[in-house]
């Protein structure tokens, strides 16, 4: 049974997502506030976090900064803001998706879901993929690059993965998101813009001028062979 961790400072929103995640066969445990949050993670360490962004103590953004250097866990963030630049700066730390509220119990689920699937994915056998200097381990789920070990979330490894097992291919942001998450969701389409620019500052000797992940204007991204 995987165990979610919803942190949200409004009660009713954690009562809702807590019982309706519950009898989706989920454990869910719940904070109220950032600090909580924090420590809720370190003794429960759930599978996926649910993150409010605006929580008294420790904002969203802060617990991403202290916790992401700890662990991996994925990260969706629940939003009630709209500005763009709120949901671009809470991938940039490494949150791994957003849902915006008010928003639907069965598309929560489906994200929910959906970073799992890229968190636990294991391949049948070991496969590893070398472009460059940069080595890729599916089976370990390790990246290094130039023998450095690259600390990757799921999504950026996941990313990294689907481009270097066809190098030179165009992917448009469309077809990257399904790749990811096996079905797409009207507005996030950016997110992959900010996933790939969190990859090349862990893998690009100058992330801006990128010898390996390529920009292809008005298509989409490939990975290109030195």
């Amino acid at each position: 049974m995987k165990t979610i961790l919803v942190a949200d400072d409004k009660a009713n929103v954690r009562n809702l997502v807590r019982e309706y995640l519950e009898a989706e066969g989920f454990r869910v445990v719940i904070a109220a506030n950032g600090r909580e949050a924090l420590y809720t993670a370190r003794a429960e360490k759930p599978d996926l976090i649910l993150l409010d962004i605006m929580m008294p103590e420790m904002s969203g953004y802060e617990f991403i900064k202290v916790y992401r250097k700890e662990r991996e866990t994925p990260i969706i963030l629940l939003t009630a803001k709209l500005d763009e630049t709120d949901k671009v700066l809470g991938l940039e730390l490494g949150a791994d998706d957003y849902v915006t509220k008010p928003f639907g119990m069965k598309e929560l689920v489906a994200r929910i879901n959906a970073v799992l699937r890229r968190a636990s994915r294991t391949p049948p056998e070991a496969e590893t993929l070398t472009i460059g200097d940069i080595h890729l381990d599916r089976e370990s789920r390790n990246v290094t690059v130039d023998g450095v070990p690259a600390s990757l979330t799921p999504s950026e490894f996941d990313l990294l993965y689907v481009l270097m097992s066809t190098p030179g291919r165009v992917y448009s942001r469309s077809e990257l998101l399904l790749k990811l998450q096996g079905t797409t969701f009207e507005g996030v389409e950016r997110t992959i813009d900010v996933h790939i620019r969190n990859l090349r500052t862990k893998i690009e000797n100058d992330p801006s001028n990128p010898q390996y992940i390529q920009t292809v204007f008005g298509v989409g991204y490939k990975i290109a062979t030195p």
